[in-house]
């Protein structure tokens, strides 16, 4: 009876599907229930309907923006595909709290028209930072009980392209060149910023986003913030503010033709050779006191490299010196720093979550005003992904293969915002079925519990 029974399976495996069509409601982003929930929290709606609207339009800003917003979540950033919504704009406007599903010509018209208003006045950041409060956000720090806050520019390739700011960037392609700060190990956006991409890392404009930047990063946790810039913001102005904010920080110094030579000789008086190197490199690490014309002197950190011989035994006719130096107010030990400064590297990963994850490498408008609205948005929507990423590992079911800190914006995506449900309307309630066979159904109760 058994060996029947498996030769009926067999058979039936090998007998093609039949796809027909129901009027059952399957929706595929059902987590954007999550991503509404979120965004309830938030008085973000109230400041956009404030902000007046064209004549004759029936559709209020936070129709359009939230909308838009639910679009980035899902990784999408063209306007068209706000149809897919229209499909079933019952469920989509349940899910995001809204009232009704612009359409993309709509949308990208009254993008353009918050567009400068919302730059302005930073309600997304300021919206978002209380968005993080309400859910009890803390970041986590680094192992010397810093909060760290990364700042840093990376550019987008927008080069083919006539959209109004699009220039020659420091990476030699045509585009934009957006400052970002991420505070925390996990990486949330605390403030973000368009700029043309001929504007250098420290163009002014710089030390009042730094400003902006520490003032929201103190709303979001009270613990010492250690901020990390990279050798393009090298600036006193920005010493100067860390130490009238009372902030500690780590910048990258730039050499501005400081000879290797004159570091060696540093090196070797004030620094200490590190042991068990190969032969043929010598690696000093080690720091200095300097003046900087403030009331006291400032610490450099160095890690200074000589090679007189190749990895591969090649010997040098002259010998490579490689010269790495850090301002700091630190007094940890040299390692430490160095090790600290390393992990600032973390948040070039968070620029490919922005880019390459919810897809805004190439900005979808022409108007750059419009655009700089829309990177405040992306902000606002990577934190969204990241709380539901975090919250969600914090279960007591393991959901990972391996123990991770944090999930990337495109696997909370695939997990937990494009999840399928079926919606079934009775008694007058809405109710979101999610199938027995995915393992990340209870996470998604847990959390839509959790923010709802």
């Amino acid at each position: 009876m058994q060996r029947h029974r498996t030769r009926q399976v067999k058979e039936m495996n090998t007998v093609p599907l039949k796809v027909i069509q129901t009027k059952e409601r399957l929706i595929t982003p059902s987590g954007l229930a999550l991503v509404g929930a979120l965004l309830k929290k938030t008085g973000l709606g109230r400041l956009l309907n404030r902000l007046g609207k064209p004549k004759d339009v029936k559709h209020q800003n936070s129709n359009c923006v939230f909308g838009y917003v639910g679009l980035l979540c899902q990784g999408k950033t063209a306007y068209e595909d706000m149809r897919e919504m229209q499909e079933d704009p019952s469920f989509f406007c349940q899910a995001l709290q809204i009232n009704t599903i612009p359409s993309a010509e709509i949308t990208r018209q009254r993008l353009d028209y918050l567009g400068f208003d919302m730059c302005a006045s930073d309600m997304v950041m300021e919206e978002s930072t209380n968005m993080l409060k309400s859910i009890g956000v803390e970041p986590t720090p680094t192992f010397t009980g810093h909060v760290a806050l990364d700042i840093d520019v990376s550019p987008h390739d927008n080069s083919k392209t006539k959209k109004e700011g699009v220039a020659r960037t420091y990476k030699g392609v045509d585009g934009y060149a957006p400052i970002y700060a991420y505070i925390g190990e996990e990486g949330y956006a605390c403030n973000v910023e368009l700029r043309e991409g001929n504007c250098h890392s420290q163009c002014d404009g710089t030390v009042d986003f730094l400003e902006d930047t520490l003032r929201l990063a103190k709303r979001i946790t009270l613990q010492q913030l250690l901020a990390r810039m990279d050798s393009g913001n090298d600036a006193l102005d920005n010493i100067k503010l860390f130490i009238k904010e009372k902030v500690d920080y780590i910048i990258k110094r730039n050499l501005r033709g400081e000879s290797a030579e004159g570091w060696l000789e540093t090196a070797k008086e004030y620094g200490k050779a590190i042991p068990n190197t190969r032969e043929g490199k010598t690696v000093y690490i080690g720091s200095v006191m300097r003046d900087r014309g403030l009331d006291n002197p400032i610490r450099i950190v160095f890690k200074l490299t000589v090679r007189t011989m190749l990895a591969n035994g090649q010997l040098l006719m002259l010998p490579n010196i490689d010269v790495q130096t850090w301002w700091t107010s630190l007094e940890n030990e040299e390692e430490e720093i160095i090790r600290l400064y390393r992990e600032h590297a973390t948040c070039e990963q968070f620029h490919s979550e922005i880019k390459s994850d919810i897809g805004l490498e190439r900005f979808p408008s022409g108007k750059f005003d419009t655009n700089a609205a829309i990177l405040k948005l992306a902000a606002l929507a990577l934190n969204i992904l990241r709380i539901i990423g975090q919250t969600a590992l914090d279960g007591d079911v393991k959901l990972t293969r391996h123990d991770v800190r944090r999930l990337r914006a495109k696997t909370v995506m695939k997990r937990l915002i494009f999840i399928a449900g079926h919606v079934v309307s009775h008694a007058r309630q809405t109710f979101l079925g999610l199938g027995r066979s995915n393992i990340w159904r209870d996470a998604f109760v847990r959390l839509y519990t959790a923010f709802a």
